[in-house]
This record gives structure tokens, sequence and C-alpha cells, in this order.
């Protein structure tokens, strides 16, 4: 249990002015501002007091950051506003770096301000205590491994289903600068996941680098159900210029492309007489009538093994049966072919503010023709228990938004009122967040406490979803409890409005596990809380988390431009240089996700001269030469 910090008298000062030349020692604007931050001190000391309990339930090596964290949430339900400014116009500490030291930042400035008035500030000489930014370092080296070379900041990337069959893929994320691996357990297979494994073991061997392993609980989902499919037809068209003029021809295979391919490979239409590609000869003419009853004429490119490569330089629909003419006939296939099977399209429910939503439990595939009031299935009917009429309802990512107007055994009705001003579509396996209602389902899905066994045995850190209160955070402690899994580490991320209003009982229930961490997956909270909100909310789960030494991965869409396409945006640019105030940053995948890796770890490497948590780092600058300027001019 913390107790309070004591020390030697402070000797009363003779003559001393105070900071700004408003008066000598003892003036009574020093004196207001001793008595306002006494009286603050005591209402910290007050709350330590209150919730003693909570302090004493956690590991004994995080019992100084759990007072820590008590005490911050004290001071920040106090505003000192006022009292800040008028500390920074005495010149003296304004209490806006506290977190991770509050009460003896607190302490010191009595100190200063009982020295200027000559008030009593009892016993209040600094005891040797752990110094905050050593224990968040600390932490972060236990939970997140060392800290490269090069910057203060590590690199999360997410492995794509690709990294299991590709171990260059892996060592060039690795060459690039990352320094964790996170599988996400909602995506592939056992299987698949241990063929990760293999090439991240391997690839830090070749290298001598290490790479700490995280693995993603998928948690509950909740996402919007099936929609009837639409035709089973295939699109095909040439890239034509702003006046329509053709600029380059639509290329596709006919029958199938060659295996060495792979991925790379035009659009593959199948044929049903698969042989029938191989037959054809380089400039033979191919004709057809499309869907819509258009004639069509594509020129053979590429003969091979497997099929043909043709050219069309008009738009076509294919379906299946489509009937495809060759000029030259062959004693094996013909001249006549036939289009195989095609996926169905996928289609949308298009929705308008003032339609009716109902969603229903029930999975049956919906009729995007039926119209207002518009009937999609939810995968998680369970929350249907804990709604309430009034509260909000949102879907994918946003884009919709509505109210609940009424309830019903297995359904619920939303009201919509955002959307595109000409509707929006909504798709099927679409989010669905409802950012007022609190669940009571579990955290953790019957898949999930499956899938931890294979967690604690094979990750360093196990990352949950869905994590809304403490309690979701004491049921994963007490399943991993048996597992030999001591050396665990456990991120929670907080993806919700629950959860960022729970964030103080979540970290001090966290904290009766050795190694925590905290995952801001700013995608989800800035629908739930709202994008105008994302910016304070992500601020203050920093503030928060560094009161209680905990460190944090910033997450979601950092350089996301970037690793998809090869450029990043300059808003993307920025953003990721406000990261570096994280003391990890989870990159997503994408084909180009090494040039990601080495932009960012420039980005972070060049920002840690600059910034360090809320503080401004005031490094030797060389561009504001002015000497050189005059002798330039």
């Amino acid at each position: 249990m913390m107790s309070e910090q004591t020390g030697a008298a402070v000797p009363k000062s003779e003559a001393v002015r105070p900071p700004g030349g408003k008066g000598p020692a003892g003036s009574s604007e020093l004196d207001e501002l001793f008595t306002e931050v006494s009286t603050l001190r005591r209402a910290i000391i007050d709350a330590e007091t209150r919730h003693a309990a909570l302090i004493d339930a956690v590991r004994p090596d995080h019992r100084y950051s759990a007072a820590n964290l008590i005490h911050y949430v004290e001071l920040r339900r106090h505003d000192v506003r006022e009292l800040q400014a008028r500390l920074a116009d005495q010149g003296l500490s304004s209490l806006g770096r506290v977190e991770s030291h509050v009460l003896v930042s607190i302490d010191a400035l009595l100190l200063q301000l009982a020295r200027l008035t000559g008030n009593d500030a009892g016993d209040r000489a600094a005891a040797a205590v752990p110094g905050g930014a050593e224990l968040l370092s600390r932490n972060a080296l236990s939970l997140l491994g060392p800290q490269p070379v090069d910057r203060v900041t590590r690199i999360m990337v997410t492995f794509p289903s690709e990294a299991a069959s590709d171990p260059a893929l892996v060592r060039d994320m690795l060459d690039s600068g990352m320094d964790l691996a996170r599988i996400n357990c909602a995506h592939d297979s056992r299987e698949v996941w241990e063929a990760m494994l293999a090439n991240i073991r391997s690839a830090t061997e070749s290298s001598h680098r290490g790479c700490v392993v995280a693995m993603d609980l998928g948690g509950p989902k909740l996402r919007t159900g099936p929609i009837l499919p639409g035709p089973a037809v295939r699109k095909v068209r040439p890239s034509r210029d702003p006046l329509g003029a053709v600029m380059a021809p639509a290329m596709l295979w006919l029958g199938a492309a060659p295996p060495e391919l792979g991925d790379a490979a035009d659009p593959v239409i199948p044929l049903q007489e698969p042989e029938w590609g191989a037959a054809r000869r380089v400039g033979e003419r191919i004709r057809l009538v499309d869907a819509r009853g258009a004639r069509r004429t594509m020129t053979v490119e590429r003969v091979a093994p497997t099929g043909c490569l043709v050219s069309l330089r008009q738009t076509a629909y294919l379906v299946p049966g489509t009937v495809i003419s060759g000029c030259e006939e062959s004693a094996e296939t013909g001249r006549i072919a036939h289009v195989g099977e095609l996926p169905s399209s996928a289609r949308k429910i298009l929705v308008k503010r003032g339609d009716l939503i109902v969603l229903s439990g029930d999975l049956s595939p919906a009729d995007p023709t039926a119209g207002s009031p518009h009937r999609i299935g939810c995968t998680l009917a369970e929350v249907f228990a804990d709604v309430e009429l009034g509260e909000r309802v949102l879907f994918d990512d946003g884009r919709i938004g509505g109210v609940i107007t009424a309830i019903a055994p297995g359904e619920l009705t939303v009201e919509v009122r955002s959307a595109a001003v000409a509707g929006s579509g909504l798709g099927a396996g679409k989010g669905i967040n409802f950012p007022d209602t609190r669940f009571s389902l579990s955290a953790m899905t019957e898949q999930d406490v499956e899938d931890l066994d294979f967690v604690a045995a094979h990750a360093d850190i196990v990352e949950m979803s869905f994590v809304r209160s403490g309690k979701d955070v004491r049921e994963l402690l007490q399943r991993l409890e048996g597992k030999e899994a001591d050396g665990l580490g456990v991120v929670l991320k907080i993806e919700t409005v629950a959860a960022f209003d729970s964030l103080p009982q979540i970290l001090l229930e966290a904290m009766r596990w050795d190694k925590i961490g905290v995952l801001i997956a700013r995608g989800d909270l800035a629908v739930e809380a709202g994008f105008e909100r994302l910016s304070e909310v992500q601020e203050e789960i920093l503030w928060l988390c560094e009161a209680a030494h905990v460190p944090v991965i910033w997450a979601t869409e950092v350089l996301d431009t970037m690793a998809r396409t090869g450029t990043p945006s300059r808003a993307e640019v920025t953003d990721a240089a406000m990261a570096e105030r994280a003391e990890c940053v989870l990159l997503n995948k994408g084909p180009y996700i090494d040039e990601a890796i080495r932009m960012l770890a420039g980005i972070l490497g060049r920002m840690q001269d600059h910034m360090l948590k809320k503080r401004s780092l005031l490094r030797r600058l060389r561009a504001w030469d002015l000497a050189r300027a005059e002798h330039e001019g």
C-alpha cells in the first residue's frame, strides 16, 4: 500500500521575491496558490486512501503505478485550467506534464510555493521513488522487446495470409524494421499460423534479429448477415481516356492462366471445354454475343497449355453459357466453346435517410429489392437483449447511422438518421456498432477460448478484442491461469466507448498480471465516439496509460495508403509522426508493406529528437541559422 511521502521540514525563506516581480514572499496571490495546491494534494491522498484495496490487489511491482493512476484520475476530476494559468504567470510548474509522477510533481510545486511564501509545507522532501519514465520504459521492454537502435518506438506488422507460404516476405519485413509480428486469429487456421511462426523463427535466426509475436483473439463479431446474390456475370472493359478513346484493351484468359503467373495473371474466364483455349493460335479472332446481345471480337495474344490470353477493345458482359466462336476448328476441340461457371455478383441494400432497417437474428439472405423496411440479419443476436429504445446503431464504419425505434423478440428496428444524400449501400458482412449499449455478453467467444490454448503455447503476447470492462480482463486472466503462461504478455484493445469510459478499472484489473499493454484501435473508436472526438479520445488514452506506466500500441490505418499503393498521403505521414508518442505502432498488411515499414522507421527516428510524450524536446536546430542567412544575403 502506498504511503504519503515524507522528508525534512522546509525552512522559512526570507525576503524572496516571487518570479514575475509581483511582490515579496507571502503575497496574497502566492498564498492562494499554495492553499489551492495543498487542497488538491489532500484530494489526491484521500482518493488513494479510498481505493487502497484496488492498489493492494495488483502485483507488488505495479503498486506504485496503480497509486499514480489513481492520483491522476483524481487530479483530472478537478478543472485546474485557471490554476495552471496562474501558476504559469508566476513562472512555476503548471502541472501540464505530471502523468507519470503526479504526487511527486505536486510536492515539488508545494516546496517551491513554501519557499516563496514562507508557509509551512510540512514534510515534503521527496523520498526515493521509481521514476515514471523509467517504469514505462521497463514495462515496454518487458512486453514489446528491446528498443530498436535507431528509434524509441517499435513497429508491429499484421501478417497477411501470404506470410505462411512466402518466407522471403517475412524476411523482407524483418529487414525493413519490423520489431513485432501480429497474427490475427480471426483469419486463416492453426496450420497457417504454424507456418507463419516457422517463417518468423527462420527469419530471426538468419538475420540475428529478434521479433516478438502477438496473436489477436477475434472476439465477438457484430456483422450484417448475408444478402441474396446478384446474377453470375463478369464485366470486362478496356481502359479509356477522358474522351472515351481506348488507351489499353482489356486482357483476359479463356480457360486458365499458366500456373507460373499466379496472382499476377489477368482476369480468368473458365470454359466448359477447358482444352479449347490451348487449341487456338496467336492472332486468331474470337467472336461472341454477350449478355446484352452486343457482338464483340477478341484477339488471341498468347497460347498456353491451360488456355489462351485474349485482348478486347470493347466492354462485354459474360455469363455462364455464353458462346465463344473461333475462326478455326480444331480436330480435338471444334470451333465453339462456352463460358463456364462464374461467381455470383455481390449486391447491396440501398438505404436512405428516413428508411427503416429491421435487424434480425434470422440469417436468411436478405432481399435487396424489398425496399423499406429493409430486413437483414445480425450475426450476434444476443446483443438484442441489452439494447434500449433511442440508442444509436451504426453500420459499415458509421457510413449509415440511426436510432432504435422498436424492439421485439429476436429483432429490432432502426430508423436511419444519417446516410449519403442519394443513399448508401449496405452490404453483407459489414460491421455494426452500438455505441450507447452496455453489453452483458462475454468478450471471449467459444472460439477465443479454444484459440487461447494455441496462443498461450506459441505467442509472446495475446491481444484481447472487444474489451469493455475490468470484468472482461478478469475472465482472460483467469483462463490464463494454469496454462503455464506467466511469461505471456497481455494487450487490451480499446475499441469501444465502453472500454474508454472504463479504462482506469481495466488497467487496475490488468495490473494483476506481469506484462500488460493497451492497443488503441482508432478505427472502431472513431466510429463509436465520432470522428470529431477521435483526437481527444486517443490523447486521453495516451495520458492515462502514461499515468499507469503501461505501454501503448498506436493502431489502425497508419500509412495505410502507403502499404496499399506504394505512395503515402500527406495526412497519414503527419499521423505517423504523431504516433511517436506511443511505445509501438501497428501497420496493417499491404503489397508495399516493406516500403511502409522503412518509411515509418525513418519518421519515428526523426521525431524522437523532437517529442517525448507531451513534451517538446528542444534539440539544436540547424534550419534557422541567422548568421548563415546574413552571409548568404
